[in-house]
């Protein structure tokens, strides 16, 4: 316990250390409108800042979110097989999975998926 909170206090007082020398002997930075400007990124700073978005894509990306945190639950099942008897382990994978693809095609028949035109 004692080596826990030793190896705490160290980087505690290593990481101080190290900001405190970055600000005493780092470049000094002031603010300058010139380099505050947009430069060769493509947008003009005195246009309006919201644009247009297909909503369309922006569904298919929280679709793609979702079902890639599904797949994240899918990776301790290795794990589990340990731990558990494999009927169990079988029955939870195939219908884990069977609600994956379930939705998968609700998304499908519902058209979300097409994301051109």
């Amino acid at each position: 316990m004692v080596m826990y909170f030793v190896c705490v206090l160290l980087s505690f007082f290593l990481s101080l250390l190290f900001w405190v020398l970055s600000f005493f002997l780092g470049k000094r930075s002031f603010s300058d409108v010139e380099k505050n400007s947009p430069f060769e990124c493509g947008f003009d700073p005195n246009l309006s800042a919201r644009l247009p978005f297909s909503m369309r894509f922006f569904l298919l990306a929280v679709l793609f979110l979702i079902f890639d945190v599904e797949i994240v639950l899918l990776m301790p099942i290795p794990l589990v097989v340990t731990s558990s008897s494999w009927e169990s382990v079988v029955v939870l994978g195939v219908l884990f999975i069977t609600v994956l693809l379930v939705g998968l095609f609700h998304e499908w028949k519902e058209g979300s998926l097409n994301w051109v035109y």
